[in-house]
């Protein structure tokens, strides 16, 4: 922990150092929240990051917490921790409506794995967070009546990215610590990148999908969306490990946070694809590349490489994840077709063009990714990018009524993003400075499978080029 001037974040130590010393009380907390999350509905224009809370299931989670501190025998250190989920969770009571109209008639009766796991770590669960309708797009822009569109709380005429978008916008405006998202094509990082908060998408399997809507089941990672990365790597420690309900991460090493707090990077190789990188804005560009100078001055070594087949790899990734999309909302489409949001029925009726063979040939493209990758960190320990090529977009009066269908921003919003759900390797994005209109601007670090402890242990050292941490024009202090 470095002590900083000006404005900081409160993480999850903060929320420990008023439990520990009694000067508050989850209870406390929890009413605090509540009345936030009424203002938040009430202020013009509704943030719409949580999309549906219960004062009595936080009040019951937070009750229950105050009593293991007053007896000391909390269960983990996120005990009486805020968090939300993404709606694409199952969260008892809550409606499993993943961003939709027509799901989730009924309130949920079984948790998804990850919600379980954050009950079991005593966590008080503030609600279920929105999200982009059905994950499909990269802003967030969700006009349907039980959502409308999330605001950045860097500036609400902004988009938070998507899909996690109300996870990113409530860790952002400080009405939880800790958000759970889910990274299909970006959407943990590119909303963490857009809202100024870190941004972890573990490698795939690494954390249980059980329980979230399958939408593409060889793209998806489920990971933190925090206010620093030490957070991140708290969350995450408490919830990688195999789930006999979730196969594809079965056979996964331990999670380990080794080295993290190692005092420098000396003796990492930092790899960078120089032509790639430099795929972005001026002003992202030059706050990544000084991000990069900073890693160096801590002693790693920068090192050139050369990410072969990154269009192919680009389209590849699309071909898979919208075919197994359709594939999996085929009866939703022929169902529920004039339910859906215009973008959606756009992407999906996209998707319908792809064939067997597309498919196919995807898949043997990721195969040749995977071992150009598997060659590439022989040689580095992580791969840096920026997170994504721009600041987040401005929202027009249109976007609020029919929603907002832009293929060449999405196409470019995920374009440091595929790599990491195409071949699945662990992906960290922090963020390092500000555009000129106050956006926030992040660099991102990828590693090999598994290996999510360098990322974290970078991620650290990344905190600590931003000299200051600028407010965001929503933000609710909880622990006042």
């Amino acid at each position: 922990d470095s002590a900083r001037n000006g404005f900081s974040f409160k993480g999850i130590k903060d929320y420990l150092e008023c439990y520990r010393s009694g000067k508050l009380t989850p209870s406390q907390v929890a009413k605090n929240i509540i009345a936030m999350l009424e203002d938040c509905d009430k202020s013009t224009p509704p943030l719409r990051a949580i999309v549906q809370w219960d004062q009595e299931q936080i009040m019951l989670m937070a009750e229950a917490s105050t009593t293991r501190y007053r007896n000391k025998c909390t269960l983990s250190c996120l005990d009486g921790i805020p968090v939300c989920l993404k709606e694409e969770f199952k969260v008892v009571p809550y409606h499993h409506r993943v961003g939709t109209v027509y799901l989730g008639t009924q309130p949920e009766t079984e948790d998804a794995t990850v919600a379980k796991k954050l009950r079991q770590a005593g966590a008080i669960i503030i609600g279920v967070s929105n999200m982009h309708e059905l994950g499909t797009g990269t802003t967030g822009c969700n006009p349907n009546r039980y959502h409308k569109i999330p605001r950045n709380p860097y500036n609400p005429n902004h988009f938070t990215g998507g899909s996690s978008s109300g996870s990113a916008a409530a860790v952002a405006a400080g009405l939880c610590p800790v958000a759970i998202g889910t990274d299909g094509g970006g959407s943990v990082r590119i909303p963490a990148s857009f809202c100024g908060v870190v941004g972890l998408k573990g490698t795939f399997g690494r954390i249980s999908c059980h329980g979230s809507l399958p939408l593409s089941y060889s793209t998806v990672s489920v990971g933190p969306i925090c206010t620093s990365v030490a957070d991140a790597a708290i969350v995450y420690s408490i919830l990688a490990e195999p789930d006999l309900l979730y196969p594809y991460g079965l056979k996964q090493p331990k999670a380990t946070l080794s080295d993290m707090c190692a005092p420098d990077l000396k003796g990492l190789k930092l790899g960078v694809d120089w032509t790639f990188f430099k795929a972005c804005d001026a002003e992202v560009l030059s706050a990544c590349e000084k991000a990069v100078k900073h890693l160096q001055s801590l002693g790693a070594s920068v090192v050139e490489v050369s990410l072969p087949e990154v269009e192919e790899a680009r389209v590849a990734h699309v071909v898979c994840i919208l075919s197994e999309m359709r594939d999996f909302l085929q009866p939703d489409f022929n169902k529920h077709f004039h339910e859906m949001n215009l973008e959606t029925r756009a992407s999906l009726a996209l998707a319908s063009q792809f064939t067997a063979l597309d498919y196919i040939k995807a898949n043997r493209q990721r195969t040749r990714s995977m071992r150009f990758l598997q060659e590439i960190f022989s040689t580095v320990n992580c791969i840096l990018t920026p997170a994504v090529p721009c600041t987040a977009p401005r929202i027009y009066e249109s976007d609020l009524l029919t929603g907002s269908s832009d293929m060449s921003f999405t196409v470019r919003a995920m374009r440091f993003m595929q790599l990491g759900n195409f071949t699945g390797i662990p992906g960290l994005v922090v963020p390092i400075g500000y555009s000129t209109a106050g956006l926030p601007i992040s660099l991102q670090v990828m590693a090999k499978w598994w290996d999510e402890a360098v990322l974290l242990r970078i991620g650290l050292k990344l905190e600590q080029f931003r000299d200051q941490t600028k407010k965001p024009s929503i933000y609710y202090d909880i622990l006042a």
